[in-house]
């Protein structure tokens, strides 16, 4: 069944899909961790020593690390800095997307002062950075105290400021990398229009093109590029408000939820209806219809903007991971630019398709051809409703899955029935309502046994580091089944014969991390790898001191092969 799902959306599409391996089931998506405050989680104790020396002592709960990178010290005497040197232990190794390699603390560290010239009174300002492996991080803490080298006595200082010089060594790293990021972002948005899920949708606004005025195409352009940003803006500020609050989520978490997962399929069922002429939402269907496209299509020009942006979701293009894992841990106003870039960049090929002439060149002239590949372009919409309806199953249970078919049912018989009479709207209303109330019922599955073998294993931290000390390479694929890059990486490379007989050959463990539904292991996972989406692959030597490897989001065999070549 996984198969034929797969299969109907690459040959709808034009694009390949293909299966994931099952895993169990996760956790409720509205099950969140708890962050303590960063007082609790790093706790510092300051012990003036003998000589003018300090002693620095901090106690770190379990499941949070400090940076060794962003320790910094400062002492001062009557205004005027006291020259130190400080002795950092080294710490754990550890692989950052956006620090490179740096090293991290877990459990406790101690810091040793020693001043250059003997004093009795200083201040000492303290900076340290930490995150929780649950996946939040939290911003540069500066903490002050009081030291008098005569009596011993140490005081914290109750308004700590900020460090001026870090400060500005953080926003300048930041500075830094953004136009890269910027740049990362702006093509990782161009290329999501050639993703399955955002492709039928365009094809639809390009179809328009094609008997349109130079006002209407730039009214129209300009129109759907503001919906496409101003989308990608929202999902921004939902993304950093959830973070803010402590959960640890990323793109496309909204997919996690079978409710939002339903509610798209009715959409694309009810669009595919109306492109193949059994029901009428307006007068233009490829503005999604009704009220949103009655103003001579203005507003349903934006709002297919939108309809794009909510369908990308279960896409992850190239060079977006790594903007999308750089925008989420920086100030808002750095993320917000970072969600724009992404936004104008999946806008920028219908805007320039609708000032350049010669790419309309291209286009056919109008004619009744338009009316049978309207028709046609429904089907790709039929193929992701099943798809997405096949993911709410996978997610509750074959029940729910049929509930929800049976709601599509009801959904297409009331809109059949509302272009009639009063007693055929109440009908259809009736109709709707049922749709629904299928739509919203959940039968939980039975409990899944999951049966690990020597080709595919359920990953675990744990897992992780059982395999390495067996002296096995580990390939973990965090994947899920709304992710349509995912399953096109499986389908296309990782579960093909020349790739599976590499692992064979190379003795890897591989491990499948299914984050189909919420599950805060693997959101913490993927964010101590600079990620906060899918997919993900990491490549682990066998020695357990090895750094890991991570892989491009989209693969070729070559790329795998090459990279287990190099063990």
């Amino acid at each position: 069944m996984r198969f034929l799902l797969a299969s109907l959306l690459w040959l709808s599409s034009g694009l390949a899909l293909a299966q994931l391996p099952t895993g169990a089931p996760a956790a409720n998506p509205f099950a969140q961790p708890d962050f303590l405050p960063v007082e609790e989680a790093y706790q510092l104790s300051v012990e003036a020593l003998p000589e003018g020396h300090v002693r620095l002592h901090w106690r770190i709960v379990e499941g949070y690390y400090l940076y060794r990178h962003a320790f910094e010290f400062r002492l001062e005497h009557a205004g005027k800095p006291v020259a130190t040197q400080a002795d950092v232990p080294p710490g754990l190794a550890r692989s950052d997307e956006f620090f490179g390699d740096v090293e991290v603390y877990y459990n406790d560290v101690d810091v040793r002062l020693e001043t250059q010239a003997p004093v009795t009174f200083a201040r000492l300002s303290v900076q340290s950075q930490g995150c929780a492996d649950a996946g939040l991080c939290y911003p540069p803490r500066t903490e002050v105290f009081d030291i008098d080298f005569a009596s011993g006595q140490v005081s914290p200082v109750a308004q700590a400021p900020a460090l001026p010089a870090s400060n500005n060594a953080t926003a300048a790293s930041t500075l830094s990398k953004l136009p890269y990021m910027l740049l990362l972002a702006f093509l990782g948005g161009a290329i999501l229009n050639l993703m399955p899920c955002v492709f039928p949708v365009l094809s639809l606004k390009v179809l328009g093109f094609a008997n349109s005025s130079r006002h209407e195409r730039l009214q129209h352009g300009w129109l759907y590029t503001l919906g496409v940003v101003a989308s990608f803006l929202a999902v921004a500020a939902v993304l950093i408000a959830l973070q803010t609050a402590g959960q640890a989520v990323g793109w496309g978490f909204q997919l996690q939820s079978p409710g939002f997962v339903i509610a798209l399929a009715y959409l694309f069922l009810a669009m595919g209806l109306a492109l193949s002429g059994m029901v009428q939402l307006g007068n233009s269907v490829m503005n999604l219809g009704g009220s949103l496209a009655g103003r001579q299509g203005s507003v349903g020009s934006f709002f297919t903007g939108v309809l794009a942006v909510v369908v990308a979701s279960p896409c992850t293009a190239p060079f977006m991971g790594t903007a999308l894992g750089f925008a989420l841990t920086q100030p808002a106003l750095v993320s917000l630019s970072i969600f724009f870039a992404l936004g104008a960049g999946m806008a920028a090929p219908l805007l320039l398709l609708s000032y350049s002439g010669r790419a309309r060149d291209w286009l056919p002239r109008p004619g009744a051809w338009m009316e049978t590949l309207k028709q046609l372009l429904a089907f790709p919409l039929y193929a992701t409703a099943i798809w997405l309806l096949w993911v709410a199953g996978r997610q509750t249970s074959v029940d729910t899955m049929a509930a929800a078919l049976s709601g599509g049912l009801l959904l297409a018989l009331g809109l059949w029935l509302w272009q009639g009479g009063a007693v055929r709207k109440l009908l259809a209303l009736a109709c709707l309502l049922g749709a629904v109330a299928l739509g919203l019922w959940r039968i939980p599955a039975p409990e899944a046994t999951v049966t690990a073998d020597d080709t595919v294993l359920v990953w675990s931290e744990q897992e992780v580091e059982r395999q390495r000390r067996n002296g096995r390479p580990v390939f973990v694929d965090v994947t899920a089944d709304w992710c349509i890059t995912c399953i096109a990486n499986e389908q296309g490379v990782l579960y093909t014969d020349a790739v599976q007989a590499a692992f064979s050959e190379h003795n890897v463990a591989f491990l499948v991390a299914d984050w189909t539904n919420y599950d805060a292991d693997i959101a913490s996972y993927l964010r101590s790898h600079g990620r906060s989406g899918i997919p993900l692959y990491v490549l682990y030597p066998a020695d357990p001191a090895a750094a890991a490897v991570l892989l491009p989001q989209v693969l070729t065999r070559g790329t795998v092969i090459s990279a287990l070549e190099r063990l």
